[in-house]
C-alpha cells in the first residue's frame, strides 16, 4: 500500500521522554504515599494521561487528584524535560526521509498536552517538520486508546485513515491507531514484541533507521 500520510506518536517514538516523565511521576506519587517501582509506574501510566488514572491515584494515596497537583506535576516534568530530553536514536533521519517522500504529509499525534509535545519537538529540533500538524489527545473528546487524535490528524491532512501509517511504541497507542483504521508500525527498541503482534500491528521494529524502508 502507498500511504497518503504518516502519523507519529511523540513520546518514545520521536523523543526519549518516558524515563524522565516516569521518574518525576514516581517521585511525586511517593511524596503522596504511593511508592512504585520504575516498572510498575511504566506499566500503569505509559501511553496514558495521568488524570485518566484519577480513581486509582486517589485510592492509593488517599488524597484527591487536584488541578493544583497536576499543574505542579507538569511544571516539574517540563523542567526535567528541558534539562535532560534527547531525541530517539535515528529519529531525525527517519522523519526527514518520510517528510521528503510524502511532501510533508506527516503529523505528530500525541496523547500528551500540547505544551509538552511542542516543548519536546523544539528541544530536539523536530518542530519544523510538524509545524501546523501537531495534535494533542488533551484537545480531543477522548484520548488514547480511543482513535480521536489519529482521526483528527488524518482529517487535517485530508487523508483516509485506512491509507495512513501510524508509528507507536505503546499498546495503548497502537490500539488507538488500529481503532482509527490505520496501519500501525510498532517501535519496540527493548522488551517484548509479541503483545504488539497479538494486537494486530503490521510490523514491529527496533531501530528508527528501519522505518522509511518499512513504509515504502
Amino acid at each position: 500500500m502507498r500511504f497518503e500520510a504518516v502519523l507519529f506518536d511523540c513520546d518514545g517514538v520521536l523523543v526519549d521522554s518516558e524515563p524522565i516523565v516516569n521518574r518525576v511521576l514516581r517521585d511525586m506519587l511517593a511524596e503522596r504515599g504511593w511508592p512504585l517501582s520504575e516498572a510498575e509506574c511504566l506499566r500503569i501510566f505509559v501511553g496514558k494521561m495521568v488524570k485518566d488514572e484519577r480513581d486509582r491515584i486517589e485510592r492509593e494515596t488517599g488524597q484527591p487528584l487536584t488541578e493544583d497537583w497536576l499543574e505542579a506535576f507538569r511544571a516539574r516534568r517540563n523542567a526535567a524535560l528541558e534539562r535532560e530530553l534527547a531525541i530517539v536514536a535515528n529519529a531525525r533521519e527517519a522523519v526527514h526521509a518520510v517528510h521528503e517522500r510524502l511532501d510533508a504529509r506527516i503529523a505528530c499525534a500525541s496523547g500528551a498536552d500540547r505544551y509538552k509535545v511542542e516543548l519536546q519537538l523544539r528541544k530536539v529540533g523536530l518542530h519544523d517538520y510538524f509545524a501546523g500538524r501537531i495534535f494533542s489527545g488533551h484537545e480531543m473528546p477522548r484520548s488514547k486508546p480511543h482513535p480521536d487524535v489519529y482521526l483528527a490528524a488524518a482529517a487535517a491532512l485530508v487523508a483516509q485513515p485506512r491509507r495512513c501509517a501510524v508509528v507507536e511504541d505503546t499498546l495503548t497507542g497502537a490500539a488507538a491507531g488500529l481503532a482509527a483504521g490505520a496501519t500501525v508500525f510498532a517501535y519496540v527498541p527493548h522488551g517484548d514484541a509479541e503483545p504488539f503482534h497479538r494486537a494486530g500491528v503490521a510490523a514491529v521494529f527496533s531501530d528508527m533507521a528501519l522505518l522509511p524502508a518499512l513504509l515504502a
